[in-house]
């Protein structure tokens, strides 16, 4: 008996390794999207630094992650020996790497945001961090309760802050940050000539849609595998995350007037908006979060282009910043009992713990770019903005005629 109890706990511990793993190994590939949207949106000259930046920032986000935000988030170390990493078949490495993939989204998302203008090395610095100190202190704010603020919210308001796979933990962090920053780097050259704003138009509509689309599978990776074990899985977080995807899609594509630039965002803004309570929400509810999260986006990014003269290129703070606010109060709406959802959720806490994550992000971010900026400046020359970042940093174009 104790052979069978032993070889079933030894299943059940691998299985939830190599569970979390293929999450990990899912949205190890969305960076691929995030590379491959940003290819398509910004001009032919700036597409190997979308490519190089994606990758770049990845590995630093690694490093940053493994040694210091980790540690911040979790208050865990990968200083003992391998015999005790391997323990319960490595599962808590495995979770690590799938945690560090989430962490190595912000980067990711900011590159979008100060596209076609940031310098290289400086902005790695900043990314690195960022994953080492911002974005891990909210982690552990919210995933590990740290300081106990998680507590406070259960006890003042009768639930925690509830956020399953990161609308506001990773997106809207992220995208509160990119903000920050695109605010400090400042317009691109000739976007706004006489106070109106010059089109630039993608240099590829085909690797925008391609891009999106890897996102937008990695997804289900994201926010199913979020249960992190296999008896967390929940085709409820799988047909949700579908659902909130379809109502990005039909609204932006309305909203959007059949915009290939809008309608390919939609779904993300859909599933960024999701993510918070896909675990809580009736299909109907992640339906209707994904379809106001969609024409959130249209709207927004044609107010911050138009009116607010915010040169974001990729619409990373609506996309992310926003539709992320959305989905931790989407949460806190159509996760309740009322509205069809599984309850345990007080929109009151989704609504301190969403306002935390801006602030920690936003402040967090101006702090760091600043810095960075006073230090080494973030911002290319005239004559290398004009050249394009290609030929400026990397010395060679995305393609040849040759």
């Amino acid at each position: 008996m104790e052979n069978i109890s032993s070889a079933i706990q030894t299943l059940t511990e691998s299985a939830n390794t190599l569970f979390i793993l293929m999450g990990a190994i899912m949205v190890l590939a969305m960076h691929a999207g995030f590379a491959f949207l940003e290819v398509g949106t910004v001009r032919h000259r700036n597409q190997v630094n979308a490519l190089v930046k994606i990758m770049s920032d990845f590995g630093f986000s690694a490093l940053a992650y493994f040694f210091i935000g980790y540690w911040v988030a979790y208050d865990t170390t990968f200083f003992s020996s391998a015999e005790t990493l391997s323990a319960n078949n490595g599962y808590e490495l495995v979770k690590f790497f799938f945690l560090m993939t989430f962490a190595a989204a912000i980067p990711a998302i900011i590159s979008g945001g100060v596209a076609e203008r940031a310098k290289f090395t400086p902005m790695l610095i900043a990314a690195a961090a960022i994953v080492a100190f911002v974005y891990p202190f909210f982690e552990g704010l919210i995933w590990n309760g740290n300081f106990g603020f998680q507590d406070w919210l259960d006890a003042s308001f009768g639930a925690p802050f509830h956020d399953f796979a990161g609308s506001v933990v990773v997106h809207a962090v992220g995208g509160w940050i990119a903000l920050a920053a695109v605010m400090i780097l400042g317009v691109r050259k000739g976007r706004y000539r006489g106070g109106k704003l010059i089109a630039f138009a993608p240099s590829n509509i085909p690797f925008l849609a391609l891009g999106a689309w890897i996102l937008t599978i990695g997804w289900f990776g994201f926010n199913v595998m979020s249960a992190q074990t296999l008896d967390g899985i929940s085709g409820l977080v799988a047909v949700n995350t579908l659902m909130a995807m379809v109502g990005g899609i039909v609204a932006s594509l309305i909203v959007g007037k059949n915009d290939p630039g809008f309608l390919h965002n939609g779904p993300l803004a859909g599933l960024v908006a999701v993510c918070a309570g896909s675990d809580l929400m009736h299909p109907i509810g992640a339906l209707v979060t994904g379809g106001v999260a969609g024409a959130l986006f249209v709207w927004l990014f044609t107010l911050t282009q138009n009116r607010l003269k915010i040169d974001d290129v990729l619409g990373v703070w609506p996309l992310h910043g926003v539709c992320g606010v959305w989905g931790g109060l989407a949460a806190g709406i159509f996760g309740l009992e009322a509205l069809g959802g599984l309850g345990g959720v007080s929109f009151i806490s989704q609504l301190i713990g969403t306002i935390a994550g801006v602030v920690v992000a936003f402040v967090g971010g101006w702090i760091v770019y600043t810095a960075v900026d006073k230090a080494a400046g973030i911002r290319m020359t005239e004559e290398e903005e004009y050249n394009g970042a290609d030929l400026a940093i990397h010395k060679i174009a995305s393609t040849s005629e040759d």
